[in-house]
């Protein structure tokens, strides 16, 4: 008999070496859905895909503002609107807050446990428990 989630699944797009993406990675295992992980340093984001989440999110939500990247690009000190912010984003991947996690049509930016759990008890899942 398949796992009570099995047929759910989540793509997470990060890096192995971040600290948020792999606990998204463990929350999601830890409720037994099927994860596609993408490692940005191996395959970057397509555009199509980040334009999903700047679509759904904006695209100031998926800029890491804490970040080093961040800070040695100056982008503090610069106005960037959508398009350009998400020009440097397809660019430099270190820009991104990670990970960046879909669930369906669904999407979040950084580490969003709450969001996920709206997610794996929602209504998308109801019927699959």
């Amino acid at each position: 008999m398949p796992s009570p989630a099995s047929s759910l699944s989540v793509q997470v797009f990060g890096l192995d070496s971040d600290q948020a993406t792999r606990a998204a990675i463990r929350f999601f295992k830890e409720r037994r859905f099927a994860i596609h992980q993408v490692d940005l340093r191996r395959k970057p984001i397509a555009p199509g895909e980040l334009r999903r989440f700047v679509d759904r999110l904006g695209a100031r939500a998926l800029l890491d503002t804490e970040g080093r990247a961040y800070r040695d690009a100056g982008l503090g000190y610069m106005r960037l609107d959508d398009t350009g912010i998400v020009e440097r984003l397809l660019a430099d991947p270190r820009l991104l807050r990670l990970p960046l996690v879909r669930f369906g049509n669904e999407v979040s930016a950084g580490k969003a446990e709450g969001t996920w759990k709206s997610w794996t008890s929602g209504p998308m899942t109801e019927g699959k428990r």
